[in-house]
């Protein structure tokens, strides 16, 4: 018999932003760590999805959303990153355009712009799903 796969106990919710250019896709390193992940964040109490979406992206990147083009990517959901078992991290992507060209600013240390072959280890879980899913998807070299 198999064991039913236990349901996650607690969400850690997050919006991020899909950014492709050039068929690379944006990530960010935040200072004192070593691994990557897509730039975004939580939401504040009564915000909606692109608000906060525009307001993290203009904290960490330096550059305004379009709004009209903000579009829902996807979820990506796994087992967070350094929290207790049964913690889940749920990542619902969106994909839009900016102004201007993104710059690390606030806790950002480091921008790069990555491909399919970029090493898994310096990515999150939810970083790896996304990846592949851009490289399935052929929006990614």
């Amino acid at each position: 018999s198999t064991t039913p796969q236990r349901m996650p106990s607690a969400y850690i919710d997050k919006l991020a932003l899909v950014l492709i250019r050039s068929r690379s896709q944006l990530v960010a390193r935040t200072r004192g760590k070593s691994v990557f992940f897509t730039p975004g964040g939580k939401r504040e109490p009564g915000e909606s999805d692109a608000d906060a979406l525009r307001r993290e992206i203009r904290e960490e990147l330096s550059v305004e959303l379009r709004p009209n083009t903000i579009r829902p990517y996807g979820v990506f959901e796994a087992q967070a990153f350094g929290k207790p078992e049964g913690t889940a991290v749920r990542l619902t992507c969106y994909s839009a355009e900016c102004e201007g060209t993104p710059v690390p600013s606030a806790e950002v240390e480091e921008l790069k712009w990555i491909r399919s072959d970029f090493s898994r280890e310096l990515l999150s879980v939810t970083g790896v799903m996304l990846l592949d899913d851009l490289k399935a998807k052929d929006l990614i070299d």
